[in-house]
């Protein structure tokens, strides 16, 4: 696969790269990112030819935001794609107090800010104003709602989808994208339902999804990826591991795996074998076989990482072993694969 590849979001007619560099471990995810590793893994993303960035405010409360910005400041603005993401507000503790260590969220050493949920309208507005003075940028391209959902919020579901239904969250998001502030708009959730929902509510130009759409699990094809298909609703393919069990770290939806899944996984690891072929490289290339797929964003914390998703991505796979997973039950029979995937698509 060319990493200059493109593909056009319908709805927005904003072209996307095919792939795309997550920057949640630049926030310190799990454990510190120096700030020099950082800059240095932007440098040799942008050296290999991504031109896709996201971020968002809740990772590591502004700072990766601050990072990513910082490190494409002084790059060609019309040269890549950013987004970013909605929902959350970063407040400042109260006397400034930080976090030493790795929080209840995951962040390791966090700035001395805290999230507060709110998808309002008002909300939303100020959260673009504040990550554009974060970021050191004047234009977001892709705004994203983000980790709306009834698993992730329970019994607050409810409120937050008022907010962004009656309270003017979504209207937000259609005047941000009216007046040229932003290019294109749509959700970054772990569920498929909820943009399902939101597509009765708002023209949505893509989700991006993180883990419903893997190697592991394809239950979002029927009726969500058909419907995006259907009307030009594009995907930008994220968590594509499955929070790292495809590719070796045991974990599963952020939490150690069930032993079902564990099972599962081993019987692809088993087929992979077979074929000569890596897991982790299946995982990633998985995903864009699928016509409503513009693109897969994978998050790493140094340039070796990169370099290792990138040789994943680029690595010849024989359409036998595709086959195969769906002879075996692995794969649904439904989903594309790479070797039905035209050249130009």
């Amino acid at each position: 696969m060319n990493l200059t590849d493109r593909r056009t979001l319908p709805r927005s007619g904003l072209s996307l790269p095919v792939i795309g560099l997550g920057c949640a471990q630049m926030g310190g995810l799990y454990r510190p990112t120096d700030p020099a590793e950082a800059d240095r893994l932007v440098a040799a993303a942008w050296e290999a030819g991504i031109r896709y960035f996201d971020t968002a405010p809740y990772y590591g409360y502004g700072r990766s935001e601050r990072r990513l910005g910082a490190a494409l400041c002084d790059r060609p603005r019309d040269g890549f794609v950013l987004s970013t993401k909605v929902g959350r507000l970063i407040r400042p503790n109260a006397g400034g107090a930080r976090t030493s260590g790795v929080d209840a969220s995951g962040w390791a050493d966090p700035l001395p800010f805290h999230p507060v949920y709110d998808y309002s309208r008002d909300g939303i507005l100020r959260s673009v104003e504040d990550s554009l003075q974060r970021l050191g940028l004047a234009r977001i391209d892709i705004l994203y709602v983000h980790d709306i959902g009834r698993v992730t919020h329970g019994d607050a579901h409810a409120h937050h989808w008022d907010a962004l239904t009656r309270g003017g969250g979504f209207r937000a998001l259609e005047e941000l994208r009216r007046d040229g502030a932003v290019s294109a708009i749509g959700l970054g959730v772990n569920e498929w339902e909820v943009a399902l929902d939101a597509m009765d509510e708002v023209d949505l130009d893509c989700t991006m999804l993180a883990g419903r759409y893997t190697l592991l699990e394809q239950t979002s094809l029927s009726p969500f990826l058909e419907r995006c298909l259907a009307t030009g609703t594009r995907i930008v393919a994220a968590g594509v591991f499955n929070s790292g069990i495809l590719a070796g770290n045991g974990k599963f939806n952020y939490a150690d795996a069930p032993p079902e899944t564990v099972a599962r996984v081993e019987a692809l690891a088993a087929a992979c074998h077979e074929f000569a072929v890596e897991l982790p490289a299946a995982a990633l290339q998985f995903p864009l076989a699928h016509p409503a797929v513009a693109s897969c964003v994978t998050g790493v914390r140094n340039a070796g990482q990169l370099a290792t998703n990138l040789a994943w991505l680029q690595t010849p796979i024989p359409a036998a072993f595709w086959q195969a997973l769906k002879s075996r039950g692995l794969l649904d029979e439904a989903a594309p694969t790479p070797a039905q995937v035209p050249a130009e698509a």
